[in-house]
């Protein structure tokens, strides 16, 4: 090809390149100006008020404290929101006169009836101050959201364990922040947030199950990332699953926990 050809179609592409750099800076310009009206000062308070949506109401009973939306799945007068975790029959466990329940010894844990997902759950437990046992043994039950992740719940006064299996623990995950406990024999209150964990289409878990406690009051685990299900023995272990009962356990040693006002809240 002729050498002036070349030089010609060199002339024209650096031409070409010219003009889109010029477009560029033009366009980079007016995008500049965009943003520095768009950040202008705000002079007036309307300008950063937000009316919608607006929250729904909700009124707390004055006596009992419960939300007018919660659930009561247990009131002291009946187990019908309970069921057996054993073989799904009437819950065993004895129910005492002043409102409480109490584990009996070897029936086996029980499991609401109705399946939760992300829930706001206050529950009321009591260690046995009969109980003579030391370690693990001493008044174990436990809270089990989605009935395979576990916040303990165990008699620590003047009774030493592991600290990821002590009262207030995601069991063998997360050490609580404090120990808060009640003098045995007393009523403990446990608050807590619970975030479900999210599996995709084939299984996998591709957000984790968190979780946030009060214990009577004092904060024992902060938006806990929850590695999977709380196993005695061996690692977390993570399979799919969609909404499952809230469990509360019978560690079968004559623990002797009772537990009473238990509310939830669907988040």
């Amino acid at each position: 090809m002729n050498k002036y050809i070349w030089i010609g179609l060199f002339c024209i592409g650096l031409t070409s390149c010219q003009n889109k750099n010029s477009e560029t800076k033009t366009q980079d310009k007016q995008s500049k100006e965009t943003s520095a009206v768009e950040k202008k000062e705000l002079t007036k308070p309307e300008e950063t008020e937000v009316w919608e949506p607006k929250p729904k109401q909700i009124n707390v009973d004055p006596i009992s404290k419960i939300p007018s939306d919660a659930l009561v799945l247990f009131d002291g007068s009946n187990f019908d929101r309970w069921t057996s975790s054993v073989d799904s029959t009437a819950v065993k466990w004895i129910m005492n006169d002043d409102g409480s329940m109490t584990v009996k010894d070897k029936t086996g844990d029980i499991q609401t009836k109705q399946n939760f997902g992300d829930v706001q759950l206050h529950i009321e437990w009591r260690s046995n101050p009969e109980s003579s046992v030391t370690g693990q043994n001493k008044s174990n039950s436990g809270v089990f959201l989605q009935n395979r992740y576990e916040l303990q719940i165990l008699d620590n006064n003047n009774n030493e364990t592991y600290v990821n299996g002590q009262v207030g623990s995601v069991y063998k995950q997360s050490i609580p922040l404090a120990r808060v406990s009640a003098p045995t024999g007393k009523w403990n209150t446990y608050e807590i947030i619970y975030r479900q964990p999210i599996f995709d289409s084939v299984g996998n878990k591709i957000k984790s199950a968190y979780i946030t406690a009060l214990h009577n009051g004092v904060l024992i685990q902060d938006h806990f990332e929850i590695l999977g299900t709380t196993e005695y023995i061996g690692l977390p272990i993570n399979k799919p699953h969609g909404k499952a009962p809230i469990k509360l356990q019978d560690h079968q040693d004559k623990s002797g926990v009772s537990f009473q006002n238990i509310w939830v809240r669907e988040l």
